[in-house]
């Protein structure tokens, strides 16, 4: 019971020096540079309402859903494990099929092309 109180003595102590350090230490000093809404150190040149290429988005979505599906396959190894192994390896065969077979789709449509 001791050392439970003891941990939650010293966890509240070293929370509360924390938190008042955080408040204590910065120096707050804003100059030019700080105050104004452009942190890269530059004007901005021209307008901020340019187009922008629909080709980052495609390659970002693919980014995505490639990801997601190495997150869903990530556990295939232990479908062995279950009561139907065959159903778990078929269905991850079909997703990987469907997701090749848009892959080659985006790819023969020049979706991932860079330059035109």
């Amino acid at each position: 019971m001791t050392l439970m109180m003891m941990i939650i003595t010293i966890t509240l102590a070293l929370s509360t020096i924390l938190a008042v350090l955080s408040f204590c230490l910065p120096l707050m000093s804003p100059d030019h540079e700080k105050l104004s809404p452009y942190e890269c150190g530059f004007d901005p040149l021209g307008s901020a309402r340019l187009p922008f290429s629909l080709r980052f988005f495609l390659v970002a979505i693919l980014f995505l859903l490639f990801d997601l599906e190495i997150a869903l396959l990530l556990p295939l190894p232990w479908g062995s494990q279950l009561h139907s192994p065959l159903l778990t390896f078929s269905w991850a065969s079909l997703v990987l099929t469907l997701l090749t077979l848009g892959l080659i789709y985006e790819w023969m449509q020049g979706g991932l092309e860079w330059a035109e």
